[in-house]
C-alpha cells in the first residue's frame, strides 16, 4: 500500500559504532524534522559548512561505499544502509546529526536501524509525499554491468542478479516487491567480500574497522564467519538493500521496475544521473485522497495529482 503522507521519526534515536573503512567511532542521531525537509546530514564535529543533504548531486564517491559532499568538501561517507533503512522505515524527513566521517558499518546490515526506527515509529506529517514515476523504460549498461528501470503504477521492484566465481556466491539472483511487508531478508543481509580483496583494500586506506562481525568474508569454497549466512540469497540481498538506499537520493520513492546485473554504487549512482538529467523520464506525482490510497491498484493514472 502506498502511503499518502510524509512521516518523520517519533522521536531522537542514537546509534554507536565504528567506520568500516575509516576504523573511526562515531555515534549517529536520528531527530523528527518538518515537512517537505527532506533527509540532511550535518557533522557534528564540525562548526560550520557542515552539512550535506542526501542528494545523488552530492555523491562524491561510490568505490566500495556511497559518499556524500557538499560545496565545502566536508564529506560522509557509508550512508548506503542507514538510508535504506530509512527508506524500509518509511521515512521522508529527518536530520541526522553524525560525529565522525562515516556512519558507523554497525554489523554490515540495516538490521539494527530498522529494528531502532522501528521500535520507536514514525509519525505522519500534513504535506502529501511525492513519488517518482517512471514513464518510460530507461537503460544504463557500464562495462559488463547493466541496470535499466520500467513503469510500474504501484510500487518499487528490484531484480538483481549477482555473479561471481567464487563457488560459494556464484550466481544469485532475486525479485523484491518493497510494498511487501516483510522484508527482513533485505535489511538483515550484511556485506561482504573474498578474503583474497582484504588485503588489497586495506592497502588503499580502506576496510579499516572491517571484521567478521561486521562483514561475510569468503575464502575459497568456505564462509569464515562461524554463524553462516542469514538466509540462502543473503550475497544478493544485500546487493538490493545497498541499491536501495542509494535510490534514496533521488530525493524521492521512485516506481518502478528496476533489473541489475553486477551493479554496486558506481553503476547505481551513474544511473540515477543519466535517468533524472531527461525529465521525459518521470513525473513526480502525489495521491489525490484517502480513496485513491486504499483503491489506488485499481485506478487509472487519472486518480493521480501529476506536478509538472
Amino acid at each position: 500500500m502506498l502511503e499518502m503522507f510524509q512521516k518523520t521519526i517519533s522521536k531522537q534515536v542514537e546509534f554507536k559504532g565504528i567506520g568500516l573503512h575509516s576504523g573511526q567511532e562515531s555515534i549517529v542521531k536520528i531527530l523528527p524534522a518538518p515537512e517537505n525537509y527532506g533527509i540532511i546530514f550535518i557533522r557534528t564535529d564540525l562548526d560550520k559548512n557542515n552539512t550535506i543533504r542526501a542528494s545523488f548531486e552530492n555523491v562524491s564517491s561510490a568505490k566500495l561505499c556511497t559518499t556524500i559532499q557538499n560545496n565545502f568538501n566536508v564529506s560522509i561517507s557509508t550512508i548506503e544502509h542507514l538510508l535504506a533503512a530509512i527508506y524500509i522505515t518509511g521515512i521522508d524527513n529527518a536530520l541526522i546529526e553524525i560525529s565522525a566521517s562515516e556512519v558507523p558499518i554497525m554489523d554490515g546490515s540495516s538490521k539494527e536501524f530498522v529494528e531502532t526506527i522501528s521500535a520507536v515509529g514514525v509519525t505522519d506529517q500534513n504535506s502529501k509525499r511525492k513519488y517518482l514515476k517512471i514513464l518510460k523504460k530507461f537503460d544504463f549498461t557500464e562495462d559488463k554491468k547493466f541496470i535499466s528501470i520500467e513503469p510500474c503504477d504501484n510500487s518499487f521492484k528490484v531484480d538483481f542478479e549477482l555473479v561471481y566465481s567464487n563457488s560459494v556466491i556464484g550466481k544469485q539472483r532475486n525479485q523484491i516487491n518493497f510494498s511487501e511487508k516483510d522484508l527482513t531478508n533485505v535489511y538483515t543481509s550484511r556485506t561482504f567480500c573474498l578474503f583474497e580483496d582484504v588485503e588489497h583494500i586495506k592497502k588503499i586506506g580502506l576496510a579499516k574497522g572491517g571484521s567478521l562481525d561486521n562483514a561475510i568474508v569468503v575464502k575459497d569454497n568456505k564462509i569464515l564467519n562461524s554463524t553462516g549466512l542469514r538466509n540462502n540469497k543473503e550475497f544478493v540481498n544485500h546487493k538490493i538493500l545497498d541499491l536501495t538506499g542509494d535510490f534514496l537520493l533521488s530525493g524521492f520513492r521512485i516506481l518502478g521496475n528496476v533489473t541489475c546485473i553486477q551493479g554496486g554504487h558506481s553503476l547505481s549512482n551513474l544511473f540515477l544521473r543519466s535517468l533524472l538529467k531527461d525529465r521525459s523520464n518521470y513525473s513526480i506525482i502525489d495521491l489525490e485522497d484517502s480513496k485513491t490510497q486504499k483503491s489506488y491498484f485499481k485506478t487509472s493514472i487519472n486518480k493521480l495529482v501529476v506536478n509538472a
